[in-house]
This record gives structure tokens, sequence and C-alpha cells, in this order.
């Protein structure tokens, strides 16, 4: 049995959630970030974050703090931290396959007493369903007579300065109480909002997914009461604004839902539900409507073409502004730019599409798209701010109008303008 003075750490992946954590925990105690990555690991040892997640200076506070994509090199660590990234595939059933890898690895070098704590999100049962078997039949151990797992979800909402995770409530869990109460004590480390323990991983999961689960169907509430509004030729912001006046409203808004939490998370949680022979509707219909608005905004921006601007315009060119999912921050992890611009190109258009935060390299490997890196004026019959980046903000609407030919249509999804600046909003 082990005490906090006893723990060797080494973090699991240093994406968007692992490094932040291993920043953190590098501030206070000797900790090893491990990823299977090499060029990570490389960047990373030269004080370069490209998430932008973590920067140069925070890097060079975590003294305690090493990388590595060598396996051996944390085989005498005794506490693993998972935070590898649980995707889902094209037919939005959940994706195991990096959590299941990373667990098979650790399983190589587990040893008697160690404690393996897992942060990816998941459905209520994963950890120990899925993941520990794979645990005890790598390192022929038993969880809690050999080993020790826990469970204490990710918070972190990428590009958000200002709840950073030191600063988020950590939910913690242990598959017994011994695992539980030295689970939470790690952490209790580097979060200064404090933790709550919860008195299984089961109840953890569940926590965890059903946060942006709720997330998503508000988000879902708002887009289709856009899409009446719009049928009424009402704006919708003003109509939100005003619901909004009573002091329970919430403050929730229309737009795109991609990234690799709200758009994925409540799907492990259907998964799981149709599995026991229970279907749910409410949830799986505001994924349904979520999914949809992209091939929506194209049609209504269509639609506007065709009733404001040449009836002899053979190929309308088109404008998307933001391919990341969400503003200033460079994650374009199933975006729905995307589809906008799909939609677009099948009915005829030719779509360019820019953004200052997400990298030429990443847009091309993961889309084929060959960003633009500043649009030429007097160019585009049609421009679509897809994205509230600052720097779109900063540009102004002049600025960004000038992007198009004398005569085109400026639709703002995020509300960047006025209703009197822009010709269509969401």
């Amino acid at each position: 049995m082990k005490d906090l003075s006893d723990i060797k750490l080494a973090i699991i992946g240093l994406g968007y959630v692992g490094l932040p954590l291993a920043t953190e925990f590098g501030k206070k105690r000797l900790t090893i970030g491990f990823d299977i990555k090499s060029s990570r690991i490389n960047e990373l040892k030269a004080g370069i974050d490209s998430t932008l997640e973590v920067s140069t200076k925070e890097l060079k506070q975590a003294q305690s703090l090493s990388f590595t994509d060598n396996l051996k090199d944390i085989s005498q660590c005794n506490f693993f931290i998972v935070t590898v990234p649980t995707p889902i595939d094209s037919e939005n059933n959940p994706d195991l396959s990096p959590l299941l890898e990373a667990s098979k690895k650790i399983g190589t070098i587990l040893k008697k007493d160690d404690i393996i704590v897992y942060e990816s999100t998941v459905y209520p049962g994963a950890t120990e369903e899925d993941c520990v078997p794979v645990l005890e039949k790598e390192s022929g151990l038993k969880m809690n007579e050999d080993f020790f797992v826990g469970y204490s979800p990710e918070r972190i909402n990428p590009g958000d300065k200002e709840h950073s995770i030191t600063q988020i409530v950590k939910i913690t869990s242990g598959s017994n109480m011994y695992a539980a109460e030295l689970v939470d004590k790690l952490y209790q480390e580097i979060i200064f909002a404090g933790t709550h323990p919860v008195s299984s991983i089961r109840i953890a999961e569940a926590a965890k997914v059903i946060e942006n689960t709720q997330r998503d169907l508000n988000i879902a509430l708002v887009n289709e009461l856009s899409i009446i509004f719009n049928k009424l030729e009402i704006e919708t912001e003003e109509v939100l604004n005003a619901a909004a006046t009573k002091w329970n409203f919430l403050p929730f808004k229309p737009g795109l839902v991609g990234g690799h939490c709200i758009g994925v998370d409540p799907y492990y949680l259907t998964h799981k539900a149709q599995s026991l022979g229970y279907k749910p509707e409410i949830i799986l219909s505001g994924r349904k409507l979520n999914n949809s608005m992209g091939s929506y905004v194209a049609d209504q921006l269509l639609n506007k073409m065709t009733k404001t601007l040449s009836k002899s315009l053979k190929k309308p060119k088109v404008l998307i502004m933001g391919l990341a999912f969400k503003e200033n921050c460079p994650d374009s992890r199933n975006n729905r730019s995307i589809d906008i611009m799909k939609q677009l190109q099948i009915k005829g258009c030719e779509v360019e599409v820019h953004d200052p935060w997400v990298s030429e390299e990443e847009a091309f490997e993961n889309y084929k798209i060959s960003l633009i890196k500043m649009p030429p004026i007097n160019t585009y019959d049609a421009i679509i701010l897809a994205v509230s980046h600052k720097q779109f903000k900063k540009l102004g609407v002049n600025k960004i109008r000038s992007f198009g030919k004398s005569k085109h249509i400026l639709y703002d999804l995020k509300h960047i303008f006025s209703p009197e600046e822009a010709d269509m909003r969401l």
C-alpha cells in the first residue's frame, strides 16, 4: 500500500487533456508524459505546444516534467493516468481502440499495487468492463487484489483560459475505498477548485457523459427554434435576449455543434442504452438535428443566392471563415463547417476556407482542404462566418464584406455582427 510520497506518476496521452494535466503535476512532483507520437514528444521537448493549451512559459515552470515515447521510460512508474481520445466511428459507434491500446501498453509493464486512472470520456461501465480485462490479460494480475483502478473524467474546455484545469472541480472515484482515497488526494495537489469524490467508477463515468449530452440537447433546442423563427421571419437573437430576462431561462445560442466532446459524447451514452434494450429518443433526436445544421445552412444560403443574386450565376464562389470546431482554438476535429462545404460543392459552388487558427497541414491531412491565408477582395458571391474567432471580430464587418463582390451575401452564423450588418443569421 502506498501513500502520496510513494507515487511515481506517468500521464499517458499528451493532447488537449493530457498535457495541461501533466504540466500542473510537473510543477508539484516528478512526472513523465508519454505519447506514441514522436513528433509530439519532440515539439514538447522544444517547449512548443501546437494545441496552444499550454504556453512555453508554463512548460518551463513544470520543472519536474519530462517527455517520452518509449514505454520503457515509464516502466518504473506506479501511478498511470490515461488521457487518450475516445472518438466515434463512421456509424457513430464508440471507438475504444485508443483506450484499449493504451490499456494494453500499460498492462505489459503493470506491477503489484500499481494504480491506473482513466480520464477519457466513456459510457458507464467501460472502465471496468472493457479496460480492466485488458489490463488483467496483459499483466496476469487481478484488479483490487494486485492493482487498482480509478476514473476521474476530464472537464477541460479547449481554448478556455478562464476555466483552466486547476479551476474546475474534479470528480474522482476508485475501484475500492483505498484507490478512491488515494486518487482523490493526488488530484487535490493541483485542483484549486477542489474535488468531488463519488461512490463508484460508473457514477463518475455517467456524470461526465451527461454533461455534454445536456449541452447538446440545449443547443439542439435553440437550433430548432432558429429554424422556426427563420420561417416566421423574426430575429432569433432578439427572441432569446427577451426570453433571457427571466432569471431561469438558460442562455444557449444556435450554431454548429462539432468538436471532440459535445458532438461525440452523447453517442457513448446512447450506445450503452441501446445495448440494454432502450432507445433514447430525445438524445438521438437532438444529435440528428445538430448534425443536420450544416446542410441547413448551405440550403438557406443557396435559396438566398437564387433569390437575390444573378439568375445566370453558374458557379457561385463561397468563402467559409472558420474550420476550427470553436472560436480561438486550433482543434478542427469533427467540425461542421465541412458539412456546409460539401453541400455547397454538391450544388455546384466553388468553396474556399480561411482559418487563422487551424494549421494548413492539419486541414489538408484531415479534410484535403488547402486553406487560404487571407481572402482576396472583391472575389466571393457569399461569405459564411462559421466561427467567431477574435481575428474575425477585429477585422470588422466592412473588411469582411470587402472580400465579397459588389453584390454578395454575408451569412453570420455566430451573431458576430448585428442583424443590420449581416444579410443572414441563424
